[in-house]
Order: structure tokens, then C-alpha cells, then sequence
């Protein structure tokens, strides 16, 4: 009987609504909309495919971001929109080491400006800290669908997660004269980053009603993402849209310069000619004609002879609107938007992914290359970095890269804290994710991403308890920083902000400050060199 009782009483309890989630439909720009529960968290409200911009199409095309089109009814936020047009990597394989959880897995369109939310809130009376992420994918490629990309894990911590979508490629950083000539600012390209400043905008008057505290917004992103992030922490349109950034191996460097082409990004003339030439290609004599082109055919291969524009990059450019000067520029020059920086890179992204893997080198081309890049210096880097035999010269390379891109890393926030009053937070990613490959990739790029989301339960790798450990550390670290600009927190290992001190948070198979670089020597070798 009492068995019967107890039976009686728990299915009564299960049947009643779960009142730890937001679930009226929430008024926005342009209507109602109505989400979902959390796929492991219940008490998570989800709300997927809410768009904060016009669909950038027809004559929309190549413009800033116009306001939502109003929608009538409930607008029912319960799937992911269509991506930015894009290739795609279809299946499971991927390619490198980026299996299919790092990569778009669903269709592209051009009507893509759509965010995601994932709040913790129970009402929106709460005001929980924001975290808009930004993906990567060279500014070709990427989309808030990706997996790794979930927001419940943060959400979980407390965080209102947005997740946005942004042109990319050619539809994205597009410049022309006829662009500039219409804009009403006297600039084209960046549409992709206005984009992202528009959703910047959009949180700031809609996130409340999730939930979300719109001053405490952090920005974040890796590789592609996190350029955008440097992009927008430099752009005066951007200044009090946010108060954080998180930039995951991308452009925090002195070495952008040489290394990352992007954050020395093209003026305006010159992406100008390139977009005439783009256009003579397509064989359009106007602007009308190319915006009246199917994105199909906008998207395939333009001319491949010499001097043609098949070798062509739209990436963020110069345009003297959002990007008055290149973010390490403007860093230099002391013109940042001041908000607390957290930023890092990863142990074998360089050699380990970005470039290759890379294959064997001799000892013999080790040494002219390392002439050619350092002149008069090179008998000093040789010392430091020995490579008399072919296996010294494989380590050598793997070695020098990792230092110069710490000491880079170092300099530029060194440089930053001279003229900003929030601190800077730099780390080092050395785990590798499990798998059948974990030798060959290391801590390859945009391998911490499921750790500091804490999404390692969207992927099928072969987990174990320490991976789980370093996720639940790491994402603590993120979720700590957004609420407070400060990292640390009860339980973790004490992360020290940058203050002249040539050292760096490893994080992963050891949690703890290191050293910058194991010898002094090396430090000021690439010091030098780097200021040089």
C-alpha cells in the first residue's frame, strides 16, 4: 500500500510543468517567440533560429543589416536557421582533425542572420552574465549550428549563451566603388562584422527578457572568431556594447603582423580592386547584375589564369567605419575599447594543425631557412635552438614556433596593459582530444573549444574521467571570467593576470603558471626580434 502510495505521489510529480525554465513566449524585436527545454537540462529554456537582422537578400545584399521584419503569431524558436553560405564538409570524416562536431553540419542560405539563446533564468527578472560566441572558419566558413558549439554547457554555469550567425566569404567582405558610393558611411566589405555588431545590438535590447544582464556582455570566439573579437574591441561603433572578450588563438600577437595576414588587413582601395576585378569575372558591368546573380553562381570559382581573382580572400578589411585602423593598431596606439581580455593559443596549432602536420625536415634546410628569416641573428637562434641532425631540426622547428608564438602572445598583452586599466589573462592549451589520431594532431587549433564550453557530450570521442575533470575546470575558468572579468574562483588553480611577468596559465594535461618560455635566453631572443 504505502509502495502504491509513493508510486501515486512520484507520477503526480512528474506530470506537473517543470518551473525552472522560462515558458511563456518572450516578446522581441519584430514579435513572440517560444523555445524549448534543454536536451540534458530541462531547467535550460533553448530558443533557436531568432532573427535579429533583415534577411540580407536581393537588393539587402552587400548592405548593413536592416531591422527584423516583424512576424505575426508565435514565432516557434525550436531549430537552428540555415547557415551562411558556404562549402560544406558533408559526413562524419571531416577533414585534418576536425571531425564532423567541429564543422556546419545543416544547409546554407543567404537568409541567415539568426541567433540562438540558451538561459538558465527562471524569469526574466533575473540578470544572469552574457556570452555571444563568434565561430571561426577562416571567414569562409562556420555557423552557430556547430556542435561543439552548444550553449547548454555554459548555460549550465549560470550564462545566458547567444550564439550568432554572420556572412562569411564573398557575401560577407565584399568591397566595391558602387558598394562604398551607396553605403551612406563612405566604406564597403565588413559586412560580416557588422553583422556581428548588430547582434551586439540586438542583446543589448532584447536580452533582459531572457534573463540576461545587458552589462555584462562578454564577446568571444577562436581562430576566425577570435579576429573578429580584436576587430570589434578596436571599432568605435562597438564601444559599450560589451565589457568582456575572450579571443582563442587568434591575432593576440605581435607576430600577426607576418604570421596572420588578416589583422594586417587590405585598405579600402585595395579591396575596392579587388572587388571590380571579382566582378569583371562574374561578367556583370554593375552592381545591379552581380546582386541580381544567384549566390550559387556568386560562389563559384571566378577566373583561374594569372593575375585572375581565384586566388582572392574576403576577409575584414581597413574601411574607416568599423575598422578605422587594424586592431593591433589600434592597440598599439592605445584606441581599444578597455575591457578585461582573456586570450590564448594552442601547443601544436602552428605545426600541428594550421600547417600540416608538417612532415620532415633536413638539418641543411633547417638551418637556410632559419637564415633567411632571422639574417644576422640566425647563428643565435641556432645555438638556442640546436638542429645538427634531421631529428633535431623536426624538433627545433616544433620548439621555436610555439616559443616565438608565446613571446608574441606575451609582448601583446604586455603592449595592451601599458595603455588599458583592465587586465589581460593569456594561456597555454596543451591536451589533446582522445582519438585514434591524438598523436599525430597534439593540441591542434580549435581543440580546447569543447572543453571551455563544455560541450564534450556533443561529440563521440573516446572520453575519459581526466577529460571530463579538464572540461569542468576550463569552462569554470570561462564562466568565472564572463560573470566578473576575472578568471579565478573557488577550486581552481590560481590563474595571475599579466603584469610584466614572463610567464603563461597552461592549461589542460597540467593546470598551473609556467613559465613563458623554459630559458630566459629564448625570451629575449624572440623579444628582439618581435619589437625589431
Amino acid at each position: 500500500m504505502n509502495r502504491h502510495f509513493l508510486l501515486l505521489c512520484l507520477a503526480a510529480v512528474s506530470s506537473l510543468p517543470l518551473a525552472a525554465a522560462i515558458e511563456k513566449p518572450v516578446k522581441v524585436e519584430g514579435g513572440l517567440v517560444e523555445g524549448t527545454r534543454g536536451t540534458a537540462e530541462p531547467s535550460i529554456s533553448v530558443f533557436k533560429g531568432i532573427p535579429f537582422a533583415a534577411p540580407p537578400v536581393g537588393d539587402l545584399r552587400w548592405r548593413s543589416p536592416h531591422p527584423v521584419v516583424p512576424w505575426q503569431g508565435v514565432k516557434k524558436a525550436d531549430k537552428f536557421s540555415d547557415s551562411c553560405v558556404q562549402a560544406l564538409t558533408r559526413g562524419r570524416a571531416g577533414f585534418g582533425p576536425w571531425t564532423w562536431e567541429f564543422l556546419t553540419q545543416n544547409d546554407v542560405s543567404e537568409d541567415c542572420l539568426y541567433l540562438n539563446i540558451w538561459t538558465p533564468a527562471k524569469s526574466p527578472d533575473e540578470k544572469h552574465p552574457v556570452f555571444m560566441y563568434i565561430y571561426g572558419g577562416g571567414f569562409s566558413s562556420g555557423s552557430a549550428q556547430v556542435p561543439v558549439y552548444d550553449g547548454e554547457g555554459l548555460a549550465r554555469k549560470g550564462l545566458v549563451v547567444v550564439t550568432i550567425n554572420y556572412r562569411v566569404g564573398v557575401l560577407g567582405f565584399l568591397a566595391h566603388p558602387e558598394l562604398t558610393r551607396e553605403s551612406g558611411h563612405n566604406a564597403s566589405g565588413n559586412y560580416g562584422l557588422l553583422d556581428q555588431l548588430a547582434a551586439l545590438r540586438w542583446i543589448q535590447k532584447n536580452i533582459a527578457a531572457f534573463g540576461g544582464d545587458p552589462g555584462r556582455v562578454t564577446i568571444a570566439g577562436q581562430s576566425a572568431g577570435a579576429m573578429s573579437v580584436h576587430f570589434l574591441t578596436a571599432s568605435p561603433l562597438a564601444k559599450g556594447l560589451f565589457q568582456r572578450a575572450i579571443a582563442e588563438s587568434g591575432g593576440s600577437s605581435l607576430t600577426a603582423r607576418s604570421a596572420v595576414p588578416v589583422m594586417v588587413p587590405k585598405t579600402l582601395a585595395e579591396t575596392e580592386a579587388d572587388g571590380v576585378k571579382f566582378t569583371g569575372e562574374k561578367g556583370a558591368h554593375s552592381l545591379k547584375e552581380l546582386r541580381a546573380m544567384s549566390w550559387q553562381d556568386l560562389t563559384k570559382p571566378a577566373g583561374t589564369g594569372p593575375g585572375s581573382g581565384a586566388q582572392l580572400r574576403f576577409t575584414p578589411i581597413v574601411d574607416g567605419y568599423l575598422a578605422p585602423e587594424s586592431p593591433l593598431d589600434a592597440m598599439l596606439a592605445g584606441k581599444l575599447n578597455d575591457v578585461a581580455t582573456l586570450t590564448g593559443c594552442n601547443a601544436d596549432e602552428i605545426t600541428g594543425s594550421l600547417l600540416g602536420p608538417l612532415g620532415p625536415i633536413q638539418s641543411d634546410e633547417f638551418q637556410k631557412q632559419s637564415a633567411r628569416k632571422y639574417g644576422d641573428k640566425s647563428q643565435e637562434f641556432l645555438r638556442l635552438y640546436p638542429a645538427g641532425t634531421d631529428a633535431e631540426a623536426i624538433r627545433a622547428r616544433s620548439l621555436s614556433s610555439r616559443d616565438e608564438s608565446l613571446v608574441g602572445m606575451y609582448l601583446w598583452a604586455r603592449k595592451r596593459d601599458a595603455t588599458m586599466k583592465t587586465p589581460t589573462y593569456i594561456y597555454l592549451w596543451d591536451h589533446a582530444l582522445p582519438g585514434p589520431e591524438a598523436a599525430k594532431w597534439g593540441a591542434f587549433h580549435t581543440s580546447e573549444v569543447p572543453y571551455a564550453m563544455n560541450t564534450l557530450y556533443t561529440s563521440d570521442r573516446p572520453f575519459v574521467d581526466a577529460d571530463r575533470k579538464i572540461a569542468e575546470m576550463m569552462s569554470s575558468y570561462w564562466a568565472n571570467f564572463v560573470a566578473t572579468g576575472d578568471p579565478n574562483g573557488a577550486g581552481l588553480p590560481h590563474w595571475p593576470a599579466v603584469n610584466g611577468k614572463a610567464e603563461v596559465m597552461e592549461l589542460g594535461d597540467r593546470t598551473a603558471p609556467v613559465p613563458l618560455v623554459g630559458d630566459p635566453a629564448k625570451v629575449a631572443f624572440f623579444e628582439a626580434y618581435l619589437n625589431r
